[in-house]
């Protein structure tokens, strides 16, 4: 079999290109697909990567082509990230209008002229809105819908009058948590508090349960948080994609202490915002936040403690006044009453004097004549008891005479009994006195074995302990 006549590869190139441009001439056609292998030389603002079609069931490629945008195509790219806040990189799907190119060298490729922001928020949103009815299905007991707002376990929580033991959770080395340490710490009213990292991946949806653990670590730490703290420093559309995630916004929803969010994105509301309980854009607007918070308590305390002094002062103006007014009326009563009792006073002193005048006189006239009956009855009554008592002073004479004598011989008897009865002459006769505890003592019911005792003889005193106390009836001392 003789063989065709050979041509070169230029001439065979030739014709495929001049086949495609009778086709694909002045022809673009919006195609959607997903970026792979993407590259970008910002020296010459070229970007080189590969459209994908998979299949959704098996992930199997379906069809493939390089693609490259410059240009246009590459301000409609820059513009493509400033619309959707998302980075033209790997795995993003996209919506592109393209025109089909062939080079002898570089062979069959996509130029992509335009790219829709629109469809790529689509999808993201799209998503997004799957993931919260699927939230809201599943999870009734602790996150309910009214309208576009999500009521959850987490956003019903009161936050504490003052936030100060805090549990953050970041990526390490993260800029956005030393933004947010910087900010909290160098607060302008000198609010001290306790920061706990617990570090961990925030971006990517593979880490979605690498959040999930760490707020069940938290939880499980013992530790009274006041609140917890969800930081990053921003990102594109898809880095942030994990914060949109089923688990995270589960988690978030069901967390029993109050978690604040600033995960550093400027244009959407992420899931876990809606499901936490204070959303804020950046980790400095979280932190900012918390001290704010601080302060209003710390003024609701300023402002109570200028209300006390206030309404203090005014009731004690209050009182002065009533106690002024009452004063004043207490003086003049007290001057009408003293002015009414000294008129009373001195008619009835006027009265008791002339009454009394009244009573000496007749007591008076009663007296003189009871004067002279006296007299007259005493001048005969006292001749009668002088006679009297000089018969009585004779009689008392002799009886006290006899009655002296008689005393006087029983004193007499009574004194040399003493002198009998005295220590001194008991002593010379040879009895013995006791003393028990500095004092002469005969109760032997007060002595007890052991006790110390000092024995008086005429001459000496014996100093003596009770070894032995034995009772007797007391006949061998009879005399």
């Amino acid at each position: 079999m003789q063989a065709a006549s050979p041509i070169r590869l230029s001439a065979l190139s030739a014709r495929i290109s001049d086949t495609l441009r009778a086709t694909f001439q002045n022809t673009s056609f919006w195609v959607v697909a997903d970026v792979t292998s993407h590259s970008f030389k910002a020296s010459s603002n070229y970007h080189y990567f590969e459209l994908v079609e998979k299949d959704r069931d098996t992930n199997h490629l379906l069809a493939r082509f390089s693609a490259k945008a410059w240009g246009t195509g590459a301000r409609q790219i820059e513009q493509f990230e400033q619309t959707t806040g998302q980075r033209f990189t790997n795995n993003i799907h996209v919506l592109v209008n393209v025109t089909v190119e062939y080079h002898p060298t570089y062979g069959l490729q996509l130029q992509v002229n335009a790219i829709d922001p629109a469809f790529t928020l689509g999808q993201i949103e799209q998503q997004r809105l799957a993931t919260l009815r699927r939230l809201v299905t599943e999870n009734p007991s602790f996150i309910q819908q009214a309208g576009d707002t999500y009521i959850t376990r987490n956003n019903r929580l009161a936050l504490k009058p003052v936030l100060q033991t805090l549990a953050v959770i970041s990526a390490r080395n993260s800029a956005g948590l030393q933004d947010f340490r910087h900010s909290l710490e160098d607060n302008a009213f000198g609010y001290t508090f306790r920061v706990d990292e617990y570090l961990t991946g925030v971006q990517g949806e593979a880490n979605a349960a690498s959040i999930r653990d760490t707020l069940a670590t938290i939880f499980l730490s013992g530790i009274a948080y006041d609140a917890v703290i969800i930081t990053r420093g921003g990102g594109s559309q898809t880095d942030l994609l994990m914060f949109d995630h089923y688990l995270v916004g589960q988690a978030i929803a069901k967390f029993p202490i109050p978690i604040i969010t600033g995960i550093g994105h400027h244009r959407n509301t992420s899931i876990a915002d809606l499901m936490a309980h204070s959303p804020t854009r950046t980790p400095t607007k979280a932190a900012e936040f918390i001290v704010a918070h601080n302060r209003a308590f710390e003024e609701s305390l300023l402002y109570l403690r200028q209300t006390i002094v206030i309404r203090a002062q005014q009731l004690l103006a209050r009182q002065q006044q009533a106690l002024t007014s009452l004063q004043r009326e207490i003086s003049y009563s007290s001057h009408q009453v003293l002015g009414t009792h000294q008129e009373a006073v001195q008619a009835l002193r006027n009265q008791t004097l002339h009454q009394a005048q009244r009573v000496v006189y007749a007591r008076r006239v009663t007296v003189a004549g009871l004067g002279a009956q006296v007299a007259a009855r005493s001048q005969g009554m006292a001749a009668q008891q002088n006679q009297s008592l000089t018969h009585l002073a004779a009689t008392l004479r002799a009886v006290t005479t006899t009655y002296i004598r008689d005393h006087h011989r029983h004193l007499q008897h009574l004194t040399t009994f003493m002198k009998l009865m005295s220590p001194a002459s008991t002593l010379q006769r040879g009895f013995a006195l006791v003393r028990h505890q500095g004092r002469l003592t005969g109760d032997t019911g007060a002595i007890q074995p052991g006790d110390n005792l000092e024995i008086l003889l005429k001459d000496t005193i014996l100093k003596t302990t009770v070894t032995e106390k034995t009772r007797h009836d007391g006949a061998t001392h009879d005399l």
